[in-house]
């Protein structure tokens, strides 16, 4: 199944403050029904009302880690989408955190791919969903330095699972 067949018709919040981000994402995922929030207020209240097959949250400016407990309580996988808090603390906090996948901004142009991948994944029962991990792992060394994984021992102990190149 392509990339646009599993998308069409999916439910999709969207949170983001920057008007453009919210706009562009729109675009790109155009077969899918798309609810946006410029802020933690409106996410909420969509998320009290309506139920969505994957959520796409900002970091910064949303408090998209509030957003992600509750994504999470409510079983909404959650795709966090960033460009302020790129960095390997926030990739950690991310996937701690129970987001199933943590995506730069940067890479907007490939949302589809990245949410269609995680639908993919939860479609098959997967809950250690990865590939965009392997999509992206050469864009994190060179964003985070090549020694990145080495200082955080603990975390890929426990997350070995994402990283396919270990394999």
């Amino acid at each position: 199944m392509n990339d646009v067949d599993i998308l069409k018709g999916k439910k999709l919040l969207v949170v983001d403050d920057e008007p453009d981000v919210l706009e562009t994402i729109v675009e790109l995922l155009d077969m899918c029904q798309i609810d946006t929030a410029p802020d933690f207020e409106t996410a909420q209240k969509f998320l009290d009302k309506n139920t969505y097959d994957v959520a796409i949250l900002d970091i910064m400016g949303v408090s998209g880690y509030d957003l992600l407990e509750i994504t999470n309580k409510k079983g909404v996988p959650s795709l966090m989408f960033t460009a302020h808090a790129l960095n390997a603390d926030d990739f950690v906090k991310s996937i701690e955190g129970g987001a199933k996948a943590y995506v730069p901004k940067e890479k907007m142009s490939e949302i589809a791919s990245y949410v269609a991948d995680l639908l993919r994944s939860q479609a098959a029962g997967d809950q250690k969903h990865r590939s965009w991990f392997g999509k992206l792992k050469t864009f994190f060394d060179k964003q985070f330095g090549s020694d990145w994984k080495d200082r955080r021992d603990a975390f890929w102990k426990e997350y070995d699972w994402l990283d396919p190149s270990d394999d």
